[in-house]
């Protein structure tokens, strides 16, 4: 049987398990009306932003489709190009749906047994694993079965990469606007704790959880995969000469086994009966990581020759994957040094806790631009630029059980906001919180993951975009190169300032229309009147889909009017400058993020003076600060950079 054939069978296996969990998460019982009314306003919340957020993206994909149909481009582009859009957005829709139905469930789960908790939030995680995985592995298939080349996938990358980039940027402003209102006001200024019912931004708060941290990343983390795979197809073809005729379906055969992998993966997880909360999960994505290796090595030797250099290729960016997810864990874990430093810091006041995060945030850019660079050097001395392609594949072949672990924080941290809300008791709030703990590292980990993945398939694009123009070198030495090296780098500063603004202003209306409500609604401080929850949710709502376009057009026009005014050479430097500070960036702002983050819930576990002390309204600025750097602009930063290269790729034949 042809392996394109075993990857489209692989990929429809993991949607139908993703179904099957879907129907068993919606069996689950929710033990109260309050809860389930809570529930059903938080999904509501979230499908009325997508539904908006989708109506301004088909104008987008449609005004970009009939460019690209009308150009001097195949036609075979703007179909992949719709397609991979669609697939992006199904992936993230799929993947909320699910999430908004399991967090009542698991908070009731997390009531019974914390660990019966965690395993319905993973499940729930899982279903938006291997969707993305399932969608991605079956869109390339699918194209490259019909037409044969894989050149002509890129547009679906670049589908990909334009929805994820909107719905990442879009669901990060909404999420953080919302999430910063509520604490400023609810926390700091009224003393009352998080996801009180009393306060008005709770609501849109939860809502922001699944389009930020759940559609948005299912539609990053989209991107990033199908990315890698069709990078490593398009050089396969040059690679066919050395290792054989299978090397341009070679990543195909990774992917479906990476999907079996996780698969493994999760039931390693379902069967584990305690230990420490971190370690369940750890447990069962290095035992998927170790699955697909040892798999791997005999896959590689039955169909290309010189295995043992591709197999190393695909290891070391599986390896470098787990060292950086180890570095980010160690960097922002509540239970590691760093982050109880940055917590201790806060005894001095937010100004010092915010310099101990971003100290913290700075350091911690080392550990992966060291193992980043180790992975290229060893990939490209065993098997060239091809083997840096493989390389990236091997960082997110286990994808679906990394954004399991990733998706199931904002369950857990939904749960938590439902169990204070509903009153379901100190028990469950407690335990939520414990889970909600353990999802802020996940998901930091998620983070390392996928920048690292982004830097590697980031690079492979730019150098396919530099042979398909005929330049053998780009020499910095140049002006116009030298030109394009600055803009590039200057690109990722320019778009975190546009989405960081973006996330001010919009938590600043927020913050005014939560005082408006508490000194206008009689009663509201005392719990004898309800607050109007749809006024914050639309302010939140109307304020993302504002702020989300002038980023999302910055990262598609730049290469374009730097490789028409300036040249394909200047257009390599410009992608060059953006994947290092882009790199730099976003590691940064997504390690500061979640140690400010744990810090805050350090202090808030009874340490330092706990709850309502001043270092913990210290440590709730600091987190303030670090929600758009870890939540909207710095995972965004790794979509742009892949974006850019698109993008060059796209318009490569037309320089």
């Amino acid at each position: 049987m042809s392996l394109v054939f075993v990857s489209i069978i692989t990929a429809a296996i993991g949607l139908l398990f993703a179904g099957f969990l879907s129907l068993r998460i919606k069996k689950e019982k929710i033990g109260s009306k309050a809860s389930r009314e809570i529930s059903q306003n938080i999904h509501q919340g979230a499908m009325a932003f997508l539904t908006k957020e989708y109506k301004l993206l088909f104008l987008f994909v449609l005004a970009v489709t009939l460019a690209l149909f009308f150009s001097p481009l195949s036609n075979k582009i703007a179909l992949a190009f719709v397609i991979g859009a669609i697939f992006s957005i199904l992936a993230g829709n799929i993947g909320m749906r699910v999430a908004t139905m399991a967090n009542v469930r698991t908070a009731w789960a997390a009531k019974e047994n914390i660990f019966k908790g965690l395993k319905l939030a993973f499940s729930s995680g899982t279903v938006m694993g291997l969707t993305v995985t399932g969608l991605g592995l079956l869109g390339i298939s699918i194209l490259y079965w019909a037409f044969k080349d894989p050149q002509i996938i890129y547009g679906f990358g670049f589908g990909a990469s334009s929805i994820a980039l909107f719905a990442r940027v879009g669901g990060g402003i909404y999420t953080k606007a919302a999430d910063i209102g509520a604490d400023l006001v609810g926390k700091i200024e009224k003393g009352i704790p998080e996801d009180d019912p009393r306060n008005p931004a709770v609501i849109a708060d939860n809502v922001g959880d699944n389009v930020g941290d759940v559609a948005g990343m299912g539609a990053d983390l989209f991107e990033s995969y199908v990315d890698s795979i069709i990078a490593a197809m398009v050089l396969g073809v040059v690679a066919a000469a050395t290792w054989g005729n299978n090397s341009i379906v070679l990543p195909l055969a990774l992917a479906s086994l990476g999907i079996v992998s996780s698969l493994l993966g999760y039931f390693i997880i379902k069967l584990r009966k305690g230990g420490r909360l971190n370690g369940i999960l750890n447990s069962g994505i290095f035992a998927a990581a170790g699955i697909f290796i040892v798999s791997a090595y005999f896959l590689i030797a039955r169909l290309a020759e010189g295995s043992i250099f591709l197999f190393g290729a695909v290891v070391s960016g599986v390896v470098s994957g787990i060292i950086i997810g180890l570095a980010t864990e160690y960097y922002t874990s509540i239970n590691r040094k760093p982050t109880q430093e940055v917590a201790q810091a806060s005894q001095g006041g937010a100004a010092t806790n915010i310099i101990s995060g971003l100290a913290l945030g700075m350091k911690s850019t080392l550990i992966p631009i060291i193992v980043i660079c180790g992975a290229i050097l060893i990939a490209h001395r065993l098997a060239g630029l091809y083997g840096i392609s493989l390389a990236a594949v091997g960082m997110l072949s286990t994808l679906g059980i990394t954004l399991a672990a990733d998706t199931y924080g904002p369950v857990v941290d939904n749960a938590a906001g439902i169990a204070e809300m509903s009153k379901m008791g100190d028990d469950a709030r407690q335990r939520a919180e414990e889970l909600d703990a353990v999802g802020n590292t996940t998901a930091a980990i998620g983070k390392g993951f996928a920048i690292g993945s982004a830097v590697l398939t980031a690079l492979v694009l730019s150098v396919s975009f530099a042979k398909l123009v005929g330049l053998s070198s780009v020499d910095i030495l140049k002006p116009t190169t030298m030109v394009g090296l600055f803009i590039g780098g200057l690109l990722p500063f320019l778009f975190c300032s546009f989405t960081m603004k973006a996330v001010g202003k919009a938590a600043f209306g927020i913050v005014q229309e939560v005082r408006r409500q508490f000194r206008e609604i009689k009663g509201l401080m005392e719990g004898k009147a309800k607050p109007d929850y749809a006024r914050c949710v639309s302010i939140s709502t109307g304020a993302a889909l504002r702020e989300m376009i002038l980023p999302g057009m910055l990262a598609i026009l730049a290469p374009v009017v730097i490789g028409f005014s300036l040249g394909a050479e200047a257009l390599g430097g410009l992608l060059a400058g953006a994947i290092v500070t882009g790199f730099l960036l976003a590691v940064m702002m997504a390690n500061s993020g979640g140690a400010w983050d744990n810090a805050k819930k350090y202090i808030e576990a009874g340490n330092l003076g706990g709850k309502g002390s001043r270092p913990h309204k210290a440590a709730v600025v600091g987190d303030t600060v670090g929600d758009p750097f870890k939540d909207t602009s710095g995972p965004s930063l790794n979509i742009l950079i892949k974006l850019m290269s698109i993008v060059a790729l796209i318009i490569a034949p037309l320089l």
